[in-house]
């Protein structure tokens, strides 16, 4: 089901999927045990990336005139786009086969001890990714299986090789049908909210026809918060779509968006909330490692350009993800020096609030100028609004978003506190 899947979505072009993947698939079998394994695979798949969006898809013209009338059976999609996704799994099944090779330093029984899923008998996602499966599990035919998977070939969530070939024998038991039903039920309603927003609210018409610039700051910043939760809710609906449809074929995957979007005050927070699963790959397969959180203030320029180029080979991704970089390393200096205010009694637990409401609302406000710049403006129309800020009506609105950022971060924090 899923090669015919594949079949019709990139007709001919079925070719170049099933070369570049074959390729590495023995590489990852042939070089596993070899210290620049790593390395191998990585530059391996970082350039397949570069290289698809080049050469965009390579035309079969490219490689003579006798092949050229194959351009007429290209499929109904692009398949280099859909390929983002592969790569990320190839370079999942390469790191998971070599560690499964190694001692991983996952204690099991301790982990099934402290998990309210696992202790009931039943397996948590974390479990199956982490634990090691038998050599026999990693054959061509289940990587091209989860390579082609059709639930999660377009769109995801994304899923570890670990996880996916854990359910293949034993399908998921921790969401019951009716969980499952229900969670149906909600991407209707969600779609039903959608179609009210793309029919009374044009936040994404001002952004497309370059009309925000005839707006004042105030109504530059109210158009980027509405694309944001378009953007949320967009991708929203294209995740659970597929993440249900993979649970009704019993594969589990990881919520891709767990916590609405206006109830994120940090961009650790915001990025664990936002593509969850992909946010979980990189922390798997990049942060640790590169050293992790020892080396954290060098890790997230290397990440999100990784993630800037994984996307689209286009500037104003990289100057987002180079402006996300500048925003997150005051928070993380912020973020250690306000451990000395956790043993401080009262009076340094309020400070310690305070001091956290004002960086979450300065959290915010970074964060929305970088998607203005990604997702809005672009970097050409950058000094534009930063001319329009500086001017004396602009002052009073930077201050306004301000102060209503910080008035949201404390409701947050109240949110927080009572759910706990």
């Amino acid at each position: 089901m899923s090669f015919g899947y594949l079949l019709y979505l990139h007709g001919a072009c079925v070719v170049f999927f099933l070369s570049i993947a074959t390729v590495n698939y023995f590489l990852v079998k042939i070089f596993a045990k070899s210290s620049y394994y790593l390395c191998v695979l990585w530059i391996f798949n970082v350039s397949i990336l570069l290289l698809n969006r080049i050469y965009d898809g390579y035309p079969f013209s490219l490689f003579g005139n006798r092949w050229a009338f194959l351009d007429n059976y290209r499929g109904s999609f692009r398949w280099h786009v859909c390929f983002n996704l592969v790569v990320l799994r190839m370079i999942s099944f390469g790191c998971d086969y070599s560690w499964s090779k190694k001692e991983t330093g996952f204690d099991q029984k301790k982990h099934i001890a402290s998990c309210s899923i696992c202790s009931s008998g039943k397996a948590c996602y974390h479990l199956l990714q982490e634990r090691s499966l038998p050599a026999h599990k990693y054959s061509f035919s289940t990587y091209l299986a989860y390579l082609i998977y059709a639930p999660l070939y377009i769109a995801g969530p994304i899923v570890s090789f670990n996880a996916f070939a854990s359910q293949l024998d034993v399908p998921q038991k921790n969401y019951s049908g009716g969980d499952v039903a229900l969670y149906g039920l909600r991407w209707f309603l969600s779609f039903g909210l959608m179609e009210t927003m793309t029919h009374y609210f044009y936040y994404n018409a001002f952004a497309k026809s370059d009309l925000w610039r005839q707006l004042s700051p105030l109504d530059i910043f109210i158009v980027g918060y509405g694309v944001i939760n378009f953007m949320w809710l967009k991708f929203l609906l294209i995740w659970r779509y597929f993440r249900f449809w993979s649970m009704v074929a019993g594969v589990e995957t990881i919520e891709n968006m767990p916590k609405c979007i206006n109830n994120c005050y940090s961009l650790e927070n915001f990025w664990k909330s936002w593509h969850a699963s992909f946010n979980k790959w990189i922390v798997r397969y990049m942060y640790i490692p590169l050293g992790g959180s020892q080396k954290k203030l060098f890790n997230v320029w290397i990440i999100f350009t990784f993630v800037a180029l994984w996307h689209d080979l286009e500037w104003k991704l990289v100057s987002w993800a180079w402006l996300t970089c500048l925003f997150f390393i005051p928070e993380i200096v912020i973020k250690s020096s306000f451990q000395s205010f956790k043993h401080g009694g009262v009076v340094g637990q309020l400070i310690l609030r305070e001091l956290s409401a004002v960086a979450g609302a300065l959290t915010i406000s970074c964060l929305m100028v970088a998607n203005l710049v990604g997702y809005v403006i672009g970097p050409s129309g950058t000094s534009l609004l930063m001319s329009r800020l500086v001017k004396e009506d602009g002052l009073p609105v930077l201050g306004f978003i301000f102060f209503s950022f910080y008035v949201a971060v404390k409701l947050m924090f109240h949110i927080s506190d009572a759910n706990k």
